[in-house]
């Protein structure tokens, strides 16, 4: 197993610091922990012990989301071969990170 990139994609800047579209691309290495680095006018790096870590804080209940790069080089799970890369990895971790945007409500 190696490590797997992905990018934080954000649909709501609900702190108007980071904006939207992708804010900050990682690798989560294969002892779980995750090295983080931000986009922006102020760009900076930070490791944390996980990715759910990383989501709590950042997540904003969903308006922040993981984006994964290179799925085709994700862990194969017995079964699944047949499958969309992301859909593997799904069932492999138990953890989908992958949202559609939330729906705004307009007047």
């Amino acid at each position: 197993m190696k490590p797997q990139t992905f990018e934080l994609l954000r649909y709501t800047d609900i702190s108007g610091v980071s904006g939207t579209g992708v804010v900050a691309e990682g690798c989560v290495f294969t002892d779980g922990s995750v090295a983080l680095r931000w986009h922006g006018a102020n760009p900076s790096t930070a490791v944390w012990p996980d990715l759910d870590s990383i989501l709590a804080v950042h997540g904003h209940h969903g308006a922040t989301v993981v984006r994964w790069l290179d799925v085709s080089e994700m862990e194969p799970v017995p079964g699944t071969d047949l499958l969309p890369g992301e859909v593997a990895h799904i069932l492999a971790t138990g953890r989908y990170t992958h949202h559609h945007p939330p729906a705004v409500a307009s007047a």
